[in-house]
C-alpha cells in the first residue's frame, strides 16, 4: 500500500508570489482526508512553502528548512542550498519522501533530496502527483492571461484537480 497525496503549484507575477495546494491525501486507493494543509507560511510570513509527499517527512523538512533560514539570516537561496546539502548527505534526512516549493515574491526554488535546487525560469513550479498537469495549466495561464498570481495558482491548481486523481479541489493558498 503506498500514500499518494497534494499537488502544490506556486506562480510568481507582478511582484507577487502565490502558492496553491490542493488537500487531498490518498491511501492505497481510500482517499482519507479531504482537506490536509500542505502549503504554509514560515519566517515569520515572509517565505511560503509547500510539500508534496509524506506528511510527516515535509513538516520535517519544513522545520529543517525554516532552521536554515534562521541561521543564514533569511537569505532565501542559501537556506535552499544549505538544506538540500544535509538533505543528500545526512543518512536520516536521505531516507525522508518529500518534496519542497519555498519561495518569496523576489525567488522561487523547488529543493529535492537528491542535492537539487532549481529555480525555473518562468517563476512557475509545480510538484506532486498532479504537478505536471498544474505546471503545464499555470504556463499556459501565464502566456495567454492577465490573471493575477494568485488566481493564476488557483486556476492551475483547479485544472489539475479534473485531471488527476490524487488531487482535489479543496484548495489553499498563500500569497506574498
Amino acid at each position: 500500500m503506498s500514500f499518494h497525496s497534494t499537488t502544490i503549484v506556486a506562480v510568481r507575477r507582478n511582484g507577487k508570489l502565490a502558492m496553491a495546494g490542493d488537500g487531498q491525501v490518498t491511501f492505497d486507493k481510500i482517499v482519507m482526508k479531504h482537506g490536509a494543509r500542505k502549503v504554509r507560511r514560515i519566517a515569520g510570513g515572509k517565505v511560503i512553502a509547500g510539500f508534496a509527499g509524506s506528511a510527516a517527512d515535509g513538516i520535517t523538512l519544513l522545520e529543517k528548512f525554516e532552521g536554515k533560514l534562521n541561521e543564514y539570516k533569511d537569505n532565501l537561496t542559501r537556506a535552499a542550498v544549505e538544506l538540500a546539502k544535509d538533505w543528500r548527505q545526512d543518512r536520516a534526512l536521505r531516507r525522508l519522501e518529500a518534496l519542497l516549493i519555498v519561495g518569496t515574491a523576489e525567488h522561487l526554488f523547488v529543493i529535492s533530496g537528491t542535492g537539487d535546487v532549481i529555480e525555473p525560469d518562468e517563476g512557475v513550479a509545480a510538484i506532486g502527483s498532479g504537478g505536471p498537469y498544474a505546471l503545464a495549466a499555470a504556463q499556459a495561464l501565464l502566456k495567454f492571461s492577465d490573471l493575477d498570481a494568485e488566481t493564476l495558482a488557483r486556476e492551475a491548481l483547479h485544472i489539475a484537480s479534473k485531471i488527476d486523481i490524487y488531487t482535489n479541489d479543496e484548495i489553499v493558498v498563500e500569497v506574498t
